[in-house]
């Protein structure tokens, strides 16, 4: 049996129909197929590569700590440099209020923990999230995620949540003193990138205070440079009590984190005793490789660069004649590099997907948008290498027009 068939013989996959490219290489924006062929990521691994492939800095970092430890005992007994280097660099990054960091594998993880956290600290149990968001697959994170199509199979879940729309003013007065916390994104990522309203962020902070609820901004997908800050919520003047982070994170390692003020964070280490455990959290490869890939996402002019990269590849994809007067794509929504691209046809978004993958373009489609197809380069890609792959991704359109 070849590899990709027994890929579809012996992994439990989360899906009928994945893509199914035989990677045997990645580097940069490039991944490589078993052929040879070479595809333009387009979506960063899902944002987990937002600084490439193989950063030559974090393949370091991989390499020196390999040579030290790997896993010695689990998370939070032994003092590890590597977590302890990374937690005082994010928080060195943050106002002053988020100071403390609880290391996981994931971002599902992360959110679970941040939820626990919040109905720790505050005593209360009820939460609120809103609809169209994703945080995660696990029961408690499938619980505030805001779109039924995933979580009907899966019922009951966690009790207490109530959904609120995003961007709805008036649906702020349903936080109230039974509410332990808030979990949103800054940008609605699965919905299609989604920007907050004027104002709107300011007011959740504002209902948060008013009731005493947790406010936890989930920066997953759309942190570490993404919109061109290294954390979202930064252009809004508004800070969370539990920042969430994942993916990007671990600059290509498995990694994900939650952060809250050391008060906040300690409610968890007393009644009970291990009041959040893990084993694998914070693993002292994934730790320096994290280290490594902020230290690349915040030296250099990279966060400045990605508002003209996003606007260059919005120009070169509209003005390019195969797209033009083709009515093809009906709107793009974008945010520095995360654009939500939304074809005038969404029944052709499989057709398109394919067309991508016969240009040699990796790109994806959001969960709760059928419409809208995701485009999230490293930000990193060059000029030649935005040029390239703008072309191509003009050729797939035009394939469908």
């Amino acid at each position: 049996m070849t590899e990709k068939e027994l890929f579809y013989r012996y992994l439990g996959l989360p899906s009928l129909n994945p893509i199914g490219l035989d990677i045997v290489k990645a580097e940069g924006v490039h991944v490589y197929d078993r052929s040879g062929k070479d595809y333009i990521d387009m979506v960063s691994g899902v944002t987990v590569s937002n600084i490439g492939h193989r950063h030559p800095q974090v393949l370091k970092a991989i390499k020196e700590q390999l040579d030290l430890y790997l896993h010695v005992n689990v998370y939070g007994e032994f003092i590890h440099s590597p977590q302890v280097m990374l937690a005082r660099a994010l928080v060195d990054r943050l106002p002053s209020g988020l100071d403390s960091v609880f290391f996981v594998n994931s971002g599902s993880e992360a959110v679970e923990g941040a939820l626990k956290l919040a109905k720790r600290f505050t005593g209360r149990s009820g939460i609120a999230a809103f609809r169209n968001a994703y945080h995660g697959s696990t029961h408690g994170a499938l619980s505030v995620t805001g779109h039924e199509s995933l979580k009907s199979a899966f019922r009951p879940l966690l009790p207490g949540i109530t959904l609120l729309d995003f961007n709805n003013f008036r649906d702020l007065e349903k936080i109230n003193s039974k509410t332990a916390c808030v979990i949103a994104e800054t940008t609605q990522a699965e919905a299609g990138i989604i920007p907050p309203a004027d104002g709107f962020l300011l007011q959740l902070r504002k209902r948060c205070d008013e009731t005493g609820s947790l406010l936890i901004f989930d920066d997953i997908q759309m942190g570490f440079g993404r919109t061109g800050f290294l954390y979202s919520f930064e252009p809004y003047d508004v800070v969370p009590d539990i920042l969430v982070l994942a993916k990007a994170l671990g600059g290509g390692m498995p990694l994900g984190a939650f952060i809250a003020g050391k008060k906040v964070m300690e409610s968890l280490a007393f009644n009970p005793e291990l009041g959040h455990i893990t084993t694998f959290g914070g693993h002292p490869v994934s730790c320096a490789a994290g280290l490594a890939a902020l230290s690349v996402l915040t030296s250099g002019n990279l966060l400045k660069d990605v508002e003209s990269k996003g606007a260059f590849i919005e120009k070169m994809i509209l003005d390019n004649p195969l797209v033009s007067g083709k009515k093809v794509i009906r709107e793009i929504r974008r945010k520095g590099l995360a654009f939500g691209m939304d074809l005038a046809d969404p029944s052709k978004h499989g057709a398109f997907l394919r067309a991508c993958i016969n240009q040699g373009i990796v790109t994806d489609f959001y969960l709760f948008r059928e419409a809208s197809f995701r485009l999230a380069p490293p930000l990193t890609i060059s000029v030649e290498e935005m040029e390239n792959a703008c072309e191509k991704l003009a050729l797939a359109i035009a394939e469908i027009a």
